[in-house]
């Protein structure tokens, strides 16, 4: 097992997190997945590579499920070489209507849970002299859309772009890489309620990405070792400016 390479993905159990540890399996990366009912939501995956992945269940703006997290990588498979904070949490509404409770929810899932598993991993990385971490953001933090009032949502999204690039010098001679994707709108059960003709008018090439479009840019982002500060942007062009 050791020759492997592992991987630790959160907000693993639908969406990009689940594709992305079925892009991680299949290039031969042992796994651990978490996030808050995984070990419901990822059976099938577990019966298929039960050797090569881990489940740990609990809410990742928690210490203890980091750490369990990390224990887990380390306990069954000696290192961690990519970590993906992909659990996030995105609403909409006027600015004047975001209460206490929807920022503290929104920094608990989104600033918290990067902070404690990453802090975990990178003393783990630190070991090794090597890792990669990679930051699931959004494009709306770098280009707000007319209409999508994202904007307390942005304050966590918008700081995460900011300490991956903190991070990618603090650690740069460490061999540990940051980088972040920042993905506009993409086909996942978050967005199951919208209406798709509307989701495609949020982005210049008029199409909503899927979620093997936001996996390829982590799997690059993960291996490309002279890559380290980049906020990768998987929006058909959002990021670009007006359309």
């Amino acid at each position: 097992m050791a020759d492997k390479k592992t991987a630790i993905v959160t907000g693993a159990s639908q969406g990009i997190g689940a594709g992305l540890v079925e892009a991680f399996l299949k290039e031969g990366y042992n796994v651990v997945a978490t996030s808050r009912n995984v070990s419901q939501s990822l059976t099938v995956l577990t019966k298929t590579a039960s050797e090569s992945l881990v489940l740990v269940d609990g809410d990742i703006g928690k210490q203890e499920t980091a750490a369990k997290t990390v224990e887990a990588a380390i306990q069954h498979f000696g290192t961690i070489d990519v970590l993906v904070t992909n659990a996030g949490i995105f609403y909409t509404k006027p600015f004047t209507d975001f209460t206490t409770e929807n920022f503290n929810d929104l920094v608990s899932t989104n600033l918290l849970g990067f902070l404690y598993i990453t802090q975990l991993s990178v003393k783990q990385m630190l070991k090794q002299k090597s890792g990669s971490v990679v930051s699931i953001t959004a494009a709306l933090a770098d280009q707000p859309i007319a209409g999508i009032n994202g904007s307390v949502p942005m304050i966590t999204k918008g700081g995460l772009n900011a300490v991956i690039r903190s991070l990618a010098i603090e650690y740069a001679k460490e061999g540990i890489r940051f980088n972040a994707v920042a993905p506009g709108v993409v086909d996942t059960p978050m967005h199951e309620d919208d209406a798709k003709d509307f989701l495609r008018t949020l982005q210049p090439m008029g199409r909503i990405a899927d979620v093997e479009d936001v996996v390829d840019a982590v799997l690059y982002l993960a291996q490309a070792g002279q890559v380290t500060g980049e906020v990768l942007h998987v929006d058909g062009g959002v990021h670009a400016g007006r359309w």
